[in-house]
């Protein structure tokens, strides 16, 4: 018995293998195309917005994609899916070595988009769902925060890889690098169901020697909440998809914090500096929100982090020229959007349940995809017409009062769909 307490449940080398995933997946490929940006279109003579193009129809792929995901994924072996999805991802990225002209990525930007919709977006919730019936938010914390950790580490050695070796090799070297390590590690850790393994959700183990009908009542009822079917005709669903957009929509300004602060008479050292704390912000934040709602539940855990919010831009509005007050405010604005990959997936569960989370998930967000299609560029266009971001920090002031009013709605809405009956 006291063996058995001290054994560390299986639960927690799935998340190793996820976060391992996840942190490659997205530290190694996702949030590494930018640094190739410049050389490229120097190299092979190629306009900026030519290439930067295949952003955009990265975004289109994976919202069309979202919603045949969570039904994939749920019906196939999840290895089998995984693997799939990593040498999609991995390997298309590699391919972009070998072009020399803006339709190849283009092209192989598809079956990247495919990929990275299973590998980044759709398993880690999926699987922390399964496993996690205790400490499932801190679960989704540190699997968010690995993104930044690997981060931190690829993207200065692809730097430093592209000075000395050539975007070229660069790309083979990255691809190659996720595809050699996240393929044994799916294979080794990753399982659907903890039934494969023989065992029971993290905080629902049975003792073996007393377990008994009520045992495997509790078991039964786990996997519980409102069917896709019904969720997707619901309120509560599309208030739940708006957050999404709308929090996508207020995390896109990141890219735009270097121009923001070049634009007020900071150098570039300073621009970089910044961006240091908004990554320092994230990954504090990923933990914390995770910890948060597992202690105050995902509602309130999102209602504080969208009010949080408020406080940089009203800093980046009031006293931008203050150097200190400026890197502070954007600390905090990183810290509150990790809320974008921790609370997204717990207010999913919170609001419908586990009975069919992936494919309500994997609906939901589409939201995001169709704002990764407009804000960005959006935020471009009115610094180009107006010469300043004021607006824009506006318009996200907005957005976060919008998202409490969403989070609120949402769970009302959640609140009919039980009272109607529909959790089962």
């Amino acid at each position: 018995m006291s063996t058995n307490k001290k054994k560390i449940h299986y639960a927690w080398w799935l998340l190793l293998g996820l976060s391992i995933m996840v942190g490659l997946a997205k530290g190694g490929i996702m949030t590494a195309g930018g640094l190739f940006l410049t050389p490229v279109t120097q190299d092979l003579g190629i306009g900026m917005g030519s290439l930067t193009l295949y952003f955009s129809i990265s975004s289109i792929v994976t919202m069309i994609f979202l919603p045949f995901a969570g039904k994939i994924i749920a019906k196939y072996d999840i290895r089998t899916v995984l693997v799939t999805a990593v040498i999609l991802q991995a390997g298309s990225f590699a391919m972009f070595g070998l072009m020399n002209s803006v339709w190849g990525w283009y092209l192989f930007c598809i079956p990247m988009s495919i990929g990275s919709i299973f590998v980044t977006q759709i398993a880690g919730p999926v699987l922390i769902n399964n496993w996690f019936k205790k400490h499932n938010g801190l679960a989704i914390g540190i699997m968010v925060a690995s993104g930044g950790i690997f981060g931190a580490i690829l993207q200065p050695m692809a730097g430093n890889l592209i000075a000395s070796e050539g975007w070229r090799m660069t790309y083979f070297i990255l691809g190659g690098i996720v595809i050699a390590i996240v393929v044994p590690i799916v294979l080794l850790t990753i399982r659907m169901s903890p039934k494969q393994k023989g065992l029971q959700p993290l905080g629902l183990e049975v003792d073996i020697k007393t377990e008994d009908a009520s045992s495997f009542k509790v078991e039964s009822n786990t996997n519980t909440g409102i069917s896709a079917a019904i969720a997707k005709k619901s309120s509560a669903f599309y208030a739940l998809l708006l957050f999404f957009f709308f929090i996508t929509a207020i995390s896109s300004f990141g890219q735009h914090v270097a121009p923001f602060a070049m634009g007020l008479g900071y150098d570039v050292k300073f621009a970089g500096g910044a961006m240091g704390f908004w990554q320092v912000g994230v990954l504090i934040g990923a933990l914390a929100f995770g910890i948060l709602s597992d202690k105050i539940g995902a509602k309130n855990t999102a209602i504080f982090a969208m009010l949080l919010g408020l406080v940089p831009i009203a800093i980046l509005l009031t006293v931008p020229d203050n150097s200190t007050m400026f890197s502070l405010a954007i600390g905090i604005y990183g810290f509150v959007v990790a809320s974008l990959g921790t609370l997204g997936p717990l207010l999913t569960t919170a609001i419908f349940g586990n009975k069919e989370y992936g494919q309500i998930y994997a609906s939901a967000v589409i939201g995001l995809a169709v704002a990764g299609i407009v804000a960005l560029p959006g935020y471009g266009y009115v610094f180009q017409l107006t010469g300043s971001y004021t607006y824009v920090l506006y318009a996200i002031a907005f957005m976060l009062v919008i998202n409490v009013v969403l989070i609120i709605m949402a769970f009302i809405g959640k609140k009919k769909l039980v009272q109607a009956g529909h959790w089962k």
